[in-house]
């Protein structure tokens, strides 16, 4: 795929995320919220360290206060230059000196502190040593939803990244799948996410035959066969935004009962589609497409949730499971991702990212959910 390079987030838009997160917090009622590197401090400042190392990296986000990032002196260079780098306090530190000492002099002594989930243990202990009178709770705990609003930009990346997805699955439909290990059909599909532009590859999931009946099966060494239904599930980064789509095809002609089921997970996807739009519980969705399923006698070979969020990591939240009763809102993007699973046999699953509309939903994965032929 062609086109051009997307337009930057600039310094402006990552202030506006700081911001948000850091007024978010206080209504949670929290002091203010830490950062480590991670996903969640790429998304509020645009800055990735090269590399995680034992020195603490932190951002500091309290409503009110300007934004500070704590940072080793010999990567400050680097994180002067960050997206968000012109809006944010650099407080650099050098070796041989007490960060945790630096850190505290920015927080309350008695304050609740949201902490970015990929915060090392070592750096949130060496904090409560310096401030025993502070408390901590994992952001998602605290901002399960910090993430989950996508503004007009991020929606155009995910589609994107949706599209390149769609892109690499009509290009395998077209290879061979017979005679082959599924290693290498699963090689094929790492090259063509990053032949339609993805930087990262997270997973190819090539299940096959009785593999298809483990959702998270790790291409092997099996030699697909004709007569095989094999579960297609990949996705990665594009442009910092994932991507994640499931596909169910079929070697040669298939049975009327492989067939049925594959029809089976059809109406459920699309009645979890059909489920989506705002105000409703994420449950509901989950509830929906898990209904066709049970209805069908199939229930307890849905042996997963109907699916997650994703934005600048392919699995966020919000999740699509019973018991979760946050709203739908415009602008989150999610996957509806039923299967059935029949041990020993094989598996079917068919996935698409959705992305609340003012009055529905809509998918950026586009692709045939019917079953696929392949030889």
């Amino acid at each position: 795929m062609t086109g051009t390079a997307p337009a930057p987030f600039t310094a402006d838009d990552h202030l506006a995320r700081m911001e948000r997160a850091a007024r978010q917090a206080a209504e949670a009622g929290l002091a203010g919220l830490l950062v480590a590197p991670g996903p969640d401090l790429a998304w509020l400042t645009g800055y990735t360290p090269t590399a995680v190392t034992e020195r603490l990296t932190l951002l500091v986000l309290a409503a009110g206060r300007d934004p500070v990032l704590v940072v080793p002196t010999l990567e400050a260079p680097d994180a002067e230059r960050a997206p968000g780098a012109p809006v944010l306090t650099l407080r650099d530190w050098t070796d041989g000196k007490d960060p945790y000492a630096a850190t505290a002099a920015l927080l309350d002594a008695g304050g609740r502190y949201g902490v970015s989930d990929n915060t090392w243990a070592m750096h949130l202990l060496g904090l409560q040593k310096a401030l025993p009178g502070t408390s901590y709770a994992s952001l998602t705990e605290a901002l399960p939803m910090l993430r989950a609003v996508k503004d007009a930009a991020e929606l155009e990346l995910l589609a994107a990244a949706g599209a390149a997805a769609d892109a690499a699955f009509e290009e395998i439909r077209g290879v061979a799948f017979a005679g082959r290990r599924e290693s290498d059909v699963a090689a094929d599909l790492a090259a063509l996410l990053r032949r339609f532009g993805h930087s990262q590859v997270d997973f190819t999931i090539v299940a096959s035959g009785p593999n298809g009946a483990n959702p998270h099966h790790e291409a092997g060494d099996r030699v697909i066969e004709r007569g095989d239904m094999v579960v297609l599930d990949f996705g990665g980064l594009k442009d910092g935004y994932g991507s994640d789509t499931s596909r169910t095809v079929h070697v040669g002609e298939p049975t009327d009962e492989e067939r049925r089921v594959h029809d089976l997970v059809r109406e459920a996807q699309e009645a979890g589609f059909r489920a989506v739009r705002p105000g409703v519980a994420c449950q509901e969705v989950d509830r929906a497409a898990r209904a066709v399923i049970a209805d069908a006698g199939y229930g307890e070979r849905f042996i997963h949730r109907t699916g997650h969020g994703i934005g600048v990591t392919t699995h966020e939240p919000p999740y699509m499971i019973e018991g979760e009763e946050q709203p739908l809102v415009p602008g989150m993007c999610f996957s509806v991702e039923p299967g059935v699973y029949l041990p020993g046999r094989f598996g079917v699953r068919i996935e698409d990212i959705v992305t609340v509309t003012a009055d529905g939903g809509r998918r950026l994965n586009n692709t045939a959910r019917e079953l696929v032929i392949v030889d």
